[in-house]
């Protein structure tokens, strides 16, 4: 596969995560997750998750009532069979950086570790305002 369509893909699969976040799609979040133990989540302001039993829960909990959530400014590094998404997450008036990590699994990537936190200013890409 092309380094081009690794990218793609990725963004692709980064894409699925939102979309199911947002729809609050439970089937469609687990999909987009590894079926390996060996996943980390870090939610804004939360201890860190190991483990798909722990994840996937969170997930369960937080799709009950999902939030708005827009991803933007995508970027991605693939390096070894490892795509690292970074991406800007608009909640109603926080902006957040997410740092998304996908493995190539069963012919596709799954996310193996997410991460977001808040930002201590907006980028000037959404305005550049100082966030409260």
């Amino acid at each position: 596969m092309s380094e081009e369509h690794e990218i793609r893909a990725a963004l692709r699969a980064n894409h699925s995560f939102y979309a199911a976040l947002s729809q609050g799609d439970y089937p469609a979040m687990e999909a987009v997750w590894s079926a390996s133990e060996s996943v980390l989540c870090n939610h804004p302001g939360a201890a860190m998750l190991r483990g798909r039993e722990a994840v996937m829960a969170s997930w369960q909990a937080i799709l009950a009532e999902p939030p708005a959530v827009e991803a933007s400014e995508a970027q991605v590094v693939v390096i070894r069979g490892l795509a690292f998404v970074t991406c800007l997450e608009a909640v109603e008036d926080v902006c957040l950086c997410a740092t998304n990590v996908f493995v190539w699994e069963d012919g596709r990537w799954r996310m193996v570790h997410h991460q977001a936190g808040q930002l201590a200013s907006t980028p000037a890409s959404r305005g550049g305002q100082p966030l409260h």
